[in-house]
């Protein structure tokens, strides 16, 4: 009996997990929401070609109003306001690849929707700056929201914004405070830096340039783009540990291995 009364304990439990893990899914899948759309793209000030569908003539706007909706809780709906004030009198930076850059595009959209006069402007490889203001009482949040593109974190030949589809990859070794200057003061920094080291073929390689032509000392090695993301990473941490004010600055650090076909 008391083997039986052991395996029936067994079962019970093997049965509630599994209840449990089945309601986390069906979490997941009871997506849709009826009322005010949710992800907000014609309107947004800006918004890039890959990620406004609408603009480009998606005719299926269903996305727009589904939602995540997770089992036991409801998750608030964005307020803009709300999020100026974590901001205010801060500087929040993603430094980015392509990853972030939907996000990026619909916290823009949000913000300018919902109740937010917005300015943009754009500085450099700084893509997109909002200087933000509530619309209602005037009251300044002295908040800013910048994107920066700068894939391989270092100076290389992808650097540019728009053009940036390359057949093979360079950085500059010892490059980066052309774009670590406009890190500088910045209050919350979100590195992103991931996809762009992994190979697309099994013989992709990279090259790394040491020196400079303008020196005469120009050297160009051609090394596996997992040791190139360990030079950048190095110089990276180097002009960090130099330039940033650990009580001041908080800095965070994002990758994501494959995120091709939702995996």
């Amino acid at each position: 009996m008391t083997n039986l009364n052991s395996q029936v304990g067994v079962l019970r439990r093997g049965v509630i997990n599994t209840l449990i893990a089945f309601s986390v899914i069906v979490s997941f899948i009871i997506l849709f929401y009826k009322g005010q759309e949710i992800h907000v793209t014609i309107g947004c000030t800006f918004m890039f070609p890959e990620v406004a569908c609408d603009k480009y003539g998606r005719k299926d706007v269903m996305y727009q109003q589904w939602r995540w909706q997770p089992h036991g809780c409801d998750l608030p709906r964005f307020d803009a306001i709300r999020l100026l004030e974590k901001l205010r009198n801060n500087r929040y930076l993603p430094i980015e690849e392509l990853l972030y850059l939907p996000i990026f595009c619909h916290l823009d959209g949000y913000v300018n929707k919902y109740s937010i006069k917005a300015r943009n402007i754009i500085v450099h490889h700084l893509l997109h700056q909002v200087a933000t203001e509530s619309t209602d009482s005037g009251k300044e949040y002295n908040a800013t929201i910048d994107f920066y593109w700068s894939p391989l974190l270092l100076e290389s030949n992808g650097d540019s914004p728009t053009i940036h589809w390359l057949e093979y990859k360079i950085i500059w070794a010892d490059r980066i405070e052309k774009h670590a200057s406009a890190w500088r003061d910045a209050d919350i920094i979100i590195f992103n830096s991931y996809v762009w080291w992994r190979k697309h073929k099994a013989d992709m390689r990279m090259k790394v340039m040491y020196g400079s032509f303008e020196d005469g000392d120009a050297r160009l090695n051609t090394v596996e783009m997992i040791y190139g993301f360990e030079i950048a990473l190095k110089k990276l941490t180097e002009w960090l540990g130099e330039n940033i004010d650990k009580n001041k600055t908080r800095i965070f650090f994002a990758g994501s291995y494959l995120h091709i076909h939702g995996e």
